[in-house]
């Protein structure tokens, strides 16, 4: 019996220093935000042009040349590695709903573009706020979590849109995001660089 309770007490005294030693975990490995934020890593490359340039392509599953892109091009890109194509998801929701997006006040279309609506951040805005998860927008960086979505606007007039992964900034108080604002595909320490404007969860 004595050796019994011994062993118990062993047990239990390992128990918990395994606890006190364990490191949270908050991104379950092989989640869907964990292959976001790996897709996002997956396409990093700043020889990309920024390019605006409105481009004909073909629907579904079209993207602009691969050598050019914009930071909408970014989420375009990532998720498509996870067979999720933003441009027909959100061409069939601007079919149904196309007065609640802001195309006819901001560019003046009345009718969807499989070529450019998608590739829009106010259009994702409000996708993403309708198809999947508004989240809260604070100046707590403990508050964005990986494979999520911040979108921020520029100098007060350029909407702008990156991932959130599951990398460190380098003093380990942010995780960084994935983007492209005009130095290529690139992964960088900038949440709160500008003004956020919007923060997201869309996917599985």
């Amino acid at each position: 019996m004595k050796l019994f309770h011994l062993a118990a007490v062993l047990l239990t005294f390992f128990i918990c220093t395994q606890k006190e030693r364990a490191i949270p975990i908050t991104v379950k490995p092989n989640s869907f935000d964990e292959k976001l934020s790996n897709a996002a890593l997956s396409i990093i490359d700043p020889t990309i042009a920024y390019d605006p340039a409105y481009f004909s392509i073909k629907y579904p599953n079209g993207d602009v040349p691969k050598d050019k892109g914009v930071c909408t091009d970014v989420i375009i890109r990532a998720y498509r590695k996870l067979g999720i194509d933003l441009q027909k998801e959100v061409h069939k929701e601007m079919l149904s709903n196309f007065k609640l997006y802001p195309n006819i006040k901001k560019w003046g279309m009345h009718k969807t573009d499989t070529n450019i609506d998608h590739r829009r951040v106010p259009n994702l805005e409000v996708f993403f706020g309708r198809k999947g998860e508004r989240l809260v927008v604070t100046e707590n960086p403990n508050d964005y979590k990986t494979g999520e979505l911040v979108t921020w606007m520029i100098n007060g007039k350029y909407p702008h849109i990156g991932i959130v992964t599951n990398k460190k900034s380098p003093d380990g108080k942010r995780l960084m995001i994935v983007h492209n604002v005009g130095r290529g595909q690139v992964l960088e320490d900038c949440l709160f660089e500008w003004k956020i404007i919007g923060h997201f969860k869309y996917g599985k």
